[in-house]
Formats: structure tokens, C-alpha cells, sequence
């Protein structure tokens, strides 16, 4: 099974030269650790930054210099700073190529959930709301089972939706699958994860159509 780490570095095989990326909280924020070297990928972040880097050393942290989940970062040369007004102009125009998210569940339709779990405190949605409905590819990197060991992706999502028919790809510890008309279409699973394992930690409708490549981490 992979790691977050893992699920970040599959995640980021997925950027293309010159894309602008918006990074989510939880694992996506790993994923800037990861840009393929020589590639041009300009990350973004809602609370007003274009140029994002990578995590900073311990010792080197500037507490100024933060992302949308209040972790510090690092700038790459010609980052620009701004208003959040401007940010979720942005995103709501759809200059943002790609949106890599988090996710509590993932429907077999492509909805997901991940701003609110009933019962319990949240600050806000953040800007997720935005993220799915403007953004031209989402991305969602989770894991495939909660702590119980139930499935996190389901025929329908039993928590209230982020947005709908929205996910195109997501990244788990077990596998990368696709969002078709029939369902999550497995393309690869993780190294040494069977197909039967993957099969048991799906509750949604899952489609498998001949041999299934071990996923390059």
C-alpha cells in the first residue's frame, strides 16, 4: 500500500508543463514536494499566492508565508502575492488548469464530500465550493478505507455534498481509478495490492477490463 507521500508523487505524474494548479488540504499540499524537475507548473493558493514551493527545512519556516491550510511554504521566483478577492477570481473564471483535492467519500458518479462531517465543529467550507464547480479537472487523493476499514468510495455519498459530478481521476493507497459512465474504472493498482483486495475495498460500482499495471511511484 502506498504512503501519503506515495499518493502525492503518483498525483504529481498527472501535471503538464505550464498549468496552473490549486493544491487542497491534507495530502494535496504534498504534492508540491513533487513537481517533476524542469517542468514550468505554477501552484496556486486561494488565500492569495501564485508561485508556490515546496515545504520549507526545519528552521528556514517564515510563520508570513502560509497556505489555505495555515502550513508554511515556500515562494519560487516571480511569485505574486494578492487579495483572497482576486484568488477566487481566479478560480471562479477558470484559470486554474487542475484542482487536486481531499476527500471523506468519492461517488461512483464523480460527487464528492469533503467539507463536513454532521455533528462535528467545522470552520467553513473554504473555498472547496468554488474549487468544484469552476475548476477543469479535479483531482482527489484519499485513502481508500477509513479507520473502521469501510469504504470511502460508495454508490452515493452519505455525507453532504461538496459538489457533483465533478471528480475525473482519484489517487488512493490502493489504486488510481477514473470516473466513467460505469462506474470507478481501476488503471492501476499500488505495488504488491491485488485486484480481489481492491474489489473488497470498493463499495461503488467498479470496472475492470483486462490486466491491471502496477502503479510507478
Amino acid at each position: 500500500m502506498l504512503d501519503k507521500n506515495d499518493i502525492a508523487k503518483r498525483i504529481a505524474r498527472e501535471m503538464k508543463d505550464g498549468y496552473y494548479v490549486n493544491l487542497g488540504i491534507g495530502i494535496p499540499t504534498l504534492v508540491a514536494n513533487y513537481i517533476p524537475k524542469g517542468m514550468n507548473v505554477v501552484l496556486q493558493s486561494e488565500n492569495g499566492l501564485l508561485g508556490m514551493g515546496p515545504f520549507p527545512f526545519e528552521g528556514e519556516e517564515d510563520p508570513d508565508l502560509i497556505n489555505a491550510g495555515k502550513q508554511t511554504i515556500t515562494t519560487v521566483p516571480g511569485s505574486a502575492f494578492f487579495d483572497s478577492a482576486m484568488s477566487f477570481g481566479m478560480i471562479r473564471s477558470r484559470k486554474v488548469d487542475l484542482t487536486i483535492l481531499g476527500a471523506m467519500e468519492v461517488s461512483d458518479t464523480g460527487d464528492i464530500a469533503n467539507w463536513k462531517i454532521p455533528g462535528k465543529m467545522v470552520k467553513g467550507m473554504g473555498g472547496a465550493m468554488d474549487l468544484v464547480a469552476a475548476a477543469k479537472n479535479i483531482i482527489v487523493a484519499m485513502q481508500h478505507v477509513n479507520k473502521a476499514g469501510e469504504s470511502k468510495l460508495l454508490p452515493a455519498c452519505e455525507l453532504p455534498l461538496t459538489g457533483v459530478k465533478c471528480v475525473k481521476k482519484i489517487v488512493t493507497e490502493l489504486a488510481v481509478l477514473d470516473i466513467c459512465p460505469e462506474g470507478f474504472r481501476l488503471l492501476e493498482r499500488a505495488p504488491g495490492v491485488t485486484v480481489e483486495q481492491i474489489k473488497k475495498a470498493t463499495r461503488g460500482r467498479l470496472v475492470i477490463e483486462g490486466e491491471i499495471p502496477e502503479m510507478v511511484i
